[in-house]
């Protein structure tokens, strides 16, 4: 009798601690499947706040932009090539040179090609890219050519607009935009205007592109003058064509 007494309150302590031993259980059981069970478990939970369509289609547009965007570098390295090949083609008898550096003091302004005087580059030769002139050549070593730019201060050309069929001086402004000054109060010149070399030039070829007319400035005093965006894009030359004199 006092043996069953015994086990009464025992087997009350050992089912009253049930809690524990299922706790002690699923312990037990993680440890024997490594996680398995928690990580079907956590699925399950989260299931609704996994990527839907929406997270889907941006994927797919980041996808689409990339894409988009490679193939648009391709074109443009592509187009600027087929401008080189067709540049020297046009001009067989100019001087391919490359451009090996900016001087820090200008990066606007002056150019190094890669070529000089041995190569028979001149000073004084005109220096054309993909989409027109850019510069002359203002110094020369036997390797070597300096090139300022229609864009450097010491810079004046005469240029044509052909559309309204008046000369003007073109003026460097250690700016990337020259200034287009005239003579005549009356120009009829407006922005879109394009700008060349004059068709009677001797010191540079004649009616070569040199840029478009961006804005102008019809108050100034005595005569208007403009402002003119190059045609060739200088802080991308990577390679030139210098006419001999």
């Amino acid at each position: 009798m006092a043996g069953r007494l015994l086990r009464v309150p025992l087997m009350q302590k050992i089912v009253g601690a049930w809690p524990w031993w299922l706790l002690l259980f699923a312990l037990f059981g993680v440890r024997l499947t490594k996680g398995a069970g928690v990580m079907d478990a956590y699925a399950l939970v989260t299931r609704p706040f996994w990527p839907g369509p929406a997270q889907s289609q941006w994927l797919q547009a980041a996808q689409r932009l990339d894409q988009q965007t490679r193939l648009q570098l391709l074109d443009q390295d592509n187009a600027r090539l087929r401008g080189l090949v067709q540049l020297d083609r046009n001009r067989g008898a100019n001087i391919s040179a490359p451009v090996i550096s900016r001087v820090t003091a200008g990066w606007w302004q002056q150019l190094e090609l890669g070529r000089g005087s041995l190569q028979g580059i001149q000073a004084g030769s005109a220096v054309i890219a993909p989409g027109g002139l850019i510069g002359l050549v203002s110094s020369v070593t036997p390797t070597t050519a300096r090139v300022a730019l229609l864009t450097n201060s010491s810079s004046r050309l005469g240029v044509w607009i052909p559309r309204v069929k008046r000369h003007g001086l073109l003026v460097g402004l250690d700016t990337p935009r020259p200034r287009l000054e005239f003579l005549d109060k009356d120009t009829g010149v407006r922005p879109g205007d394009v700008v060349t070399t004059s068709p009677a030039s001797t010191l540079v070829p004649p009616n070569l592109t040199v840029g478009v007319v961006q804005s102008v400035d019809e108050e100034l005093v005595p005569a208007p003058d403009a402002s003119v965006q190059l045609s060739a894009p200088i802080d991308a030359v990577d390679w030139v064509q210098v006419v001999p004199r």
